[in-house]
């Protein structure tokens, strides 16, 4: 299936347009397997149930580092994971989502975010630096967008490999961001791009800082593009049709629950992708096979934060 320029965003729409059902495709979740559609609920009750008790523990003042939270953006990473597994994945700084879905261990990203030495970056590096390279995840260092040429880079350096780089919407601005995405689609590597826009940089909407689209700017370039919101069911749709046909870029309008850095509220979220979610779940037949993996992960991630904190506490 060739992509066609534009196909998940209409000519005559306007390209800021924010929506929890832009570039929606009608029956997706009914066609999708209930074992993959459990799956990528599965991963995302993971990082929202680990992330919320991350809040919880900086509330309490058992984290002291700068914590990125994937609350809201849970979608995105879960569905890109369930079709690409094994692939090389560079994260942004709001990356837990990405360390998480994509087979991180859970009790050491909790360690490093205890400063403990057992953590992912040895206790030393917060939620940015999750890395885990034994499962070949690459994790964010500090400069907003470098991610994307290092992606490039492992993408020449491992050929044969398929390679999956998040950034934000911010990152989309820095000019090595747009400068690599040229020199991919000239090097024609198998590189996925995923654009988790949020419409936020720090706390500046996008309309304030562009009025150019990441996707009109790869299409450019000479990648496949395509813009659309975070419904599970739609990513894994346009990953599975674009992972043959790299290099690509998909472009996630998706909502963060929770600021730039640490636990304050952005207020309301526009919409929220885990409620629609097990409203969908719900609507296909699977509402008790959810609850009961919703029921299992928060219990998982209870007992395990708790063993971790009395690891603490015991050194």
């Amino acid at each position: 299936m060739s992509i066609e320029r534009g196909i998940a965003q209409g000519p005559q729409q306007p390209r800021m347009v924010r929506s929890p059902d832009w570039g929606m495709m009608e029956g997706l979740a009914e066609a999708c397997s209930p074992e993959r559609s459990l799956a990528m609920f599965r991963k995302m009750c993971l990082t929202r149930y680990f992330d919320l008790r991350v809040r919880q523990a900086q509330l309490d003042n058992d984290i002291e580092c700068l914590i990125y939270l994937s609350v809201g953006q849970e979608a995105v990473a879960a569905a890109v994971a369930v079709v690409m597994e094994g692939c090389y994945v560079l994260g942004q700084h709001r990356g837990h989502s990405v360390y998480l879905s994509f087979g991180g261990r859970p009790e050491r990203l909790a360690d490093e975010l205890l400063g403990m030495s057992t953590g992912c970056c040895g206790g030393m590096g917060g939620s940015p630096p999750s890395h885990d390279f034994e499962r070949k995840i690459v994790a964010h260092n500090g400069l907003i967008g470098d991610q994307v040429p290092v992606a490039a880079g492992i993408a020449l350096a491992a050929p044969g490999e398929r390679v999956i780089c998040f950034f934000g919407d911010g990152a989309a601005e820095e000019d090595y961001v747009l400068a690599t995405l040229g020199f991919v689609a000239t090097k024609k590597l198998p590189l996925l791009f995923v654009c988790e826009d949020n419409d936020l940089s720090v706390l500046t909407p996008t309309v304030e800082r562009r009025n150019w689209s990441v996707v009109d700017v790869a299409q450019g370039f000479g990648l496949n593009a395509v813009d659309i919101t975070d419904d599970p069911w739609l990513i894994e749709y346009w990953t599975t049709t674009l992972a043959d046909q790299l290099p690509a870029i998909i472009n996630i309008r998706t909502c963060r629950e929770f600021w730039h850095n640490g636990t304050g509220s952005d207020n309301n979220a526009e919409w929220s992708r885990f409620d629609l979610t097990k409203a969908k779940l719900t609507e296909i037949g699977l509402r008790d096979k959810a609850r009961a993996i919703e029921l299992e992960i928060k219990t998982f991630v209870e007992d395990l934060w708790n063993e971790r904190l009395q690891r603490r506490s015991a050194i």
